[in-house]
């Protein structure tokens, strides 16, 4: 495989990319027009033209994009994450093509997209599973027979869902048909597919995802766990690995779990196991993102495995050069995503021009971006400005690195969600690791987030205010550079 193209853009196309130069591999960047300029298409060594901005007529289309890849010879397509990582037709399509595809199998895709499909996959393995039911649901009366067999609250689930959509928790009988259309409805929208199912609410859980990986060989390892319960409408915003809460027991088991979830599907590459973990410690199998992370840097520093070579490697037919045993801990790594949004305003998206943009750097910093100063942030896609990782020796030296981070990263022309992010670094809960995935539910609201900004600046102005007080007092004398009283003193 000489030559990949990446199915993608921004930052990951960028990752992808680095990695690739890496081992000798040359790439092809696809772009919108409004992507014309972007810093992953000067990275790569050809670049073609997809469409106009809107990622319908640009990044989504297959057939742009796997021709892109036959005229420039591209002999592998890395789909990144998002756009079309996780498309079971489009695996399939590049693989009819005779193009390497560097992901799952097609039918790991298929099985895992499916939550329902997915819970049927490992029922043999004796993975952990919230009580529920494991098959779609429609009928109100079945459903109060089965919510209260279980006990309130309960979660009403799209079975092709995702990101929070489909998706209500209901605290009583008297709500539940309500609910249950809006979850239909919603999951008709979001996804063609009106399917549900209801499985018991766990009110107080900690979102614990294992990182795997397999080669086509029959080998398959994890890379110990990311802790990502710091969410807002179910939407990852923190990250790190590892979990603060785990044991090794737990551990253990968990990536045991994991591994068996990847074999339920005949898993390929690399992919990531998301388990619910409760107040009491028990995990349970929640489902399977079968492409890169988001947050795969964490995992990365950790263990000391670019999980991106790695994917390259199995893609071309490689073993995995190494097993469980081989595979350790060391530090702990912080991940925030960089929104364009203004937290102030309900994370609304901030459009604009970066007239200033300038990362933070030094030693345990790494900041994984797709923009540079002077570019505009389109309104038509994900608005992940970057990935800002530190680590070091010890979570607490992670987390005071990553506040000097925020500090030192310099954005203008457009609100970003880096002051969220310094308040989820400096509060208690968070420092202490006595949190869950309703953090930003019981400790975050704009109002604080203004306050704590506005005492900032009040220090700030108190310290300025002391060192001009102390240069008021310091005694003043001349400059002598005129004079030359030192030569005729004699």
């Amino acid at each position: 495989m000489k030559k990949i193209l990446v199915a993608n853009r921004g930052e990951i196309a960028l990752r992808v990319m680095r990695t690739a130069k890496k081992m000798g591999i040359k790439t092809v960047a696809v772009y919108s027009e409004v992507d014309r300029n972007a810093p992953h298409v000067k990275f790569a060594d050809e670049a073609v033209l997809l469409g106009k901005a809107p990622s319908a007529e640009s990044y989504l289309v297959m057939e742009k994009v796997i021709e892109a890849a036959k005229f420039m010879g591209a002999e592998g397509i890395h789909p990144g994450y998002g756009f079309l990582s996780e498309n079971a037709t489009f695996a399939k399509m590049v693989e009819s093509n005779g193009i390497t595809f560097i992901g799952p199998k097609s039918h790991a895709i298929e099985v895992m997209g499916n939550k329902l499909a997915a819970k049927e996959a490992v029922r043999d393995y004796d993975i952990p599973m919230v009580p529920g039911i494991e098959e779609a649901i429609t009928d109100i009366a079945l459903a109060k027979k089965i919510a209260n067999e279980i006990g309130f609250p309960i979660l009403i689930k799209a079975s092709a869902g995702g990101g929070g959509k489909g998706m209500r928790v209901v605290e009583n009988i008297d709500d539940l048909p309500e609910q249950m259309e809006r979850a239909i409805s919603e999951a008709v929208a979001a996804f063609g597919d009106g399917a549900v199912f209801i499985e018991k609410y766990v009110a107080s859980p900690r979102h614990i995802e294992i990182q795997v990986l397999a080669d086509t060989h029959g080998n398959i390892v994890h890379l110990f766990e990311r802790e990502c319960s710091v969410q807002r409408r179910h939407q990852k915003v923190v990250e790190e690995a590892p979990s603060v809460v785990l044991t090794p027991e737990i551990r253990a088991k968990m990536g045991e779990a994991a591994v068996k979830v990847a074999k339920a599907c005949d898993y390929v590459g690399a992919g990531t196991v998301e388990f619910l973990l409760d107040e009491n410690k028990n995990f349970y199998f929640l489902e399977m993102n079968t492409r890169l992370q988001v947050e795969h840097p964490v995992s990365e520093i950790i263990s000391g495995v670019d999980l991106v070579e790695q994917q390259i490697k199995v893609a071309r037919g490689e073993k995995l050069t190494f097993t469980q045993d081989d595979l350790e801990i060391k530090g702990h790594a912080l991940e925030i995503r960089v929104y364009a949004e203004d937290p102030l305003e309900n994370f609304m998206p901030s459009i604009g021009t970066l007239s200033t943009y300038k990362p933070p750097i030094g030693a345990g910093i790494r900041v994984d971006d797709g923009f540079e100063e002077g570019m505009e942030v389109p309104i038509y896609y994900d608005p992940m400005l970057s990935k800002l990782i530190t680590f070091g020796d010890t979570r607490e030296e992670a987390i005071e690195l990553m506040i000097k981070a925020i500090d030192n990263y310099k954005i203008e022309g457009v609100s970003t969600t880096l002051s969220f992010g310094k308040f989820v670094c400096e509060h208690e809960a968070f420092t202490s690791g006595n949190f869950d995935t309703h953090f930003v539910k019981n400790y975050y609201s704009p109002d604080k987030l203004s306050t704590k900004s506005l005492e900032e600046r009040e220090v700030a102005a108190m310290a300025g205010l002391k060192i001009y007080l102390d240069n008021m007092k310091t005694l003043k004398v001349a400059s002598v550079k005129n004079h030359n009283w030192k030569q005729n003193r004699s």
